[in-house]
C-alpha cells in the first residue's frame, strides 16, 4: 500500500495493525515528525512512561517564561498557562535524547497545545483569538491525561500489530522519491482539495510553540514550498506565469478546458475585495497533480489500484471538475481507466456560503 499523501500517519497504522506493507510520503516536515512518532507506538511502553515522568518532575521545578513566544501564543494562552506549557516544554529539551521515548513527550506536548488553550483553537485552519471557548484544560493535567491516552493506544496497538512496520518518507508526492518502481499493489489517500486550505497555517501554533517559526511569514520557507500547490498563499501575483504553467506538457489532457477556468478566474477576482490568485492556485494545483500521477505510475505494479478521495471546488464560484481532470491526467500518466463514487454532497445549505454551486465529494478510483 501507498499513501503519497500520508498526513499524521492514518493509512500507515491502519496497514500495520493489520500486516500489510506500507509506505507514507509526507512532504509538510511538522506533519511528517508527528506521524514518525505515532509510529512508535512499538517502542517500549514503560521507556515511554518514564521519560514523560522525568520531564514532568523537572517542569514543576522550574520558573515559567512567557516573554520568549511570539503574539500569537501570547494571544492564544493565558499567562499562567503558557507558564505551565513552558516550564514542560523546557524540561523536555533538557531531557531530549532523540530516543524513541523522548520523540513521544514530544508528540504528548503537542498534542495538548489545542486543548489548554482558551481561544478558538479547534483543529480548524485557523486560529482566532477573538474567541473564547469553555473548557480549557490546565496544562499538568492536559499532559498526564495524553500521557496516559498515548500508553494507551501503544497498549492496544502493540496486540494488535505483527509483521510488516510502515515506512514514512519525507518527501513529495510530485516525485515519489524514496518508493521503489513497481512495488505499489493499492494507492489510497486524501489528497490536498482544490479550495484553498492552507496546510502550512494549519500547524502554525505548534511551531510557533516549539520555536520552529517566529511567525506568519516564515511558514513559506519552512513549509508552503514543500507542498502541492492547493492554495493562493502558495502562489502570490507575479511568482509565475499563467501562460507558462498551463503550456506544460504534463496538462495537455486538459489544457483547453483550464485555460478557460482560469481566464474566467482571472477576470473574476477583480469583482472581488480579496482578488486571490485562484487562477494561478488551479493552474498550479493541476499541473503538481499531474507530476503525482505520473510518479505515481512509476512506483505502481501495472495492476494495481488507486483510490483518491476528493471532492470538487469552486473558487469565485467558477467550477472546477476536480476528479474529471484528475481522472483525465492519470490516464495521460499511463493508467487505464478510472470511475468517480460520489459520497456526499457539499456547499448545499445556502447560509452564509460565498458561492452556490453544488459542490461533492467521493471515491476516485483508477486503475493501473
Amino acid at each position: 500500500i501507498l499513501d503519497p499523501f500520508a498526513g499524521s500517519g492514518t493509512t500507515l497504522l491502519a496497514a500495520e495493525s493489520i500486516g500489510v506493507k506500507c509506505y507514507g510520503i509526507e512532504a509538510h516536515p511538522f506533519i511528517a515528525r508527528i506521524a514518525r512518532a505515532k509510529l512508535l507506538y512499538r517502542s517500549d511502553q514503560t521507556d515511554y512512561l518514564k521519560h514523560a515522568a522525568i520531564v514532568r518532575e523537572h517542569a514543576v521545578r522550574l520558573r515559567g517564561r512567557v516573554d520568549r513566544y511570539p503574539l500569537l501564543i501570547r494571544k492564544c494562552f493565558s499567562d499562567e498557562s503558557l507558564e505551565d506549557l513552558d516550564r514542560l516544554r523546557r524540561a523536555w529539551e533538557r531531557y531530549d535524547d532523540n530516543s524513541p521515548s523522548s520523540e513521544l513527550v514530544w508528540l504528548t506536548l503537542v498534542s495538548v497545545l489545542r486543548a489548554v488553550s482558551h481561544v478558538g483553537t479547534a483543529p480548524w485552519q485557523y486560529v482566532l483569538p477573538n474567541k473564547r471557548k469553555k473548557g480549557a484544560r490546565e496544562p499538568f493535567r492536559a499532559f498526564d491525561l495524553m500521557v496516559q491516552t498515548i500508553a494507551g493506544d501503544m497498549r492496544t496497538m502493540q496486540a494488535l500489530v505483527f509483521g510488516q512496520q510502515a515506512a514514512l518518507v519525507q518527501s513529495d508526492a510530485r516525485t515519489c522519491l524514496g518508493v521503489p518502481s513497481s512495488s505499489v499493489d493499492f494507492v489510497i489517500t486524501s489528497p490536498p482539495y482544490a479550495n484553498n486550505y492552507d496546510y502550512a497555517d494549519a500547524t502554525r501554533l505548534e511551531m510557533s510553540f516549539m520555536g520552529e517559526i517566529s511567525g506568519w511569514s516564515d511558514l513559506q520557507d519552512a513549509v508552503r514550498r514543500h507542498l502541492v500547490r492547493s492554495c493562493s498563499q502558495h502562489v502570490p501575483e507575479g511568482s509565475v506565469g499563467l501562460d507558462v504553467v498551463l503550456s506544460a506538457p504534463e496538462l495537455s489532457p486538459i489544457r483547453k478546458e483550464i485555460t478557460e477556468v482560469c481566464t474566467q478566474l482571472s477576470e473574476v477576482r477583480h469583482q472581488h475585495g480579496g482578488r486571490k490568485t485562484y487562477h494561478l492556485m488551479a493552474a498550479c494545483y493541476f499541473l503538481d497533480m499531474a507530476k503525482s500521477w505520473i510518479a505515481l505510475r512509476r512506483v505502481c505494479k501495472a495492476s494495481s489500484l488507486a483510490c483518491f478521495v476528493i471532492g470538487d471546488s469552486a473558487p469565485y464560484g467558477v467550477y472546477l471538475p476536480v476528479m474529471r481532470w484528475l481522472g483525465e491526467l492519470a490516464r495521460a500518466a499511463g493508467f487505464s481507466s478510472y470511475e468517480f463514487e460520489k459520497t456526499r454532497d457539499r456547499n448545499i445549505k445556502w447560509k452564509n456560503r460565498k458561492h452556490r454551486v453544488p459542490l461533492c465529494e467521493g471515491r476516485l478510483w483508477v486503475k493501473g
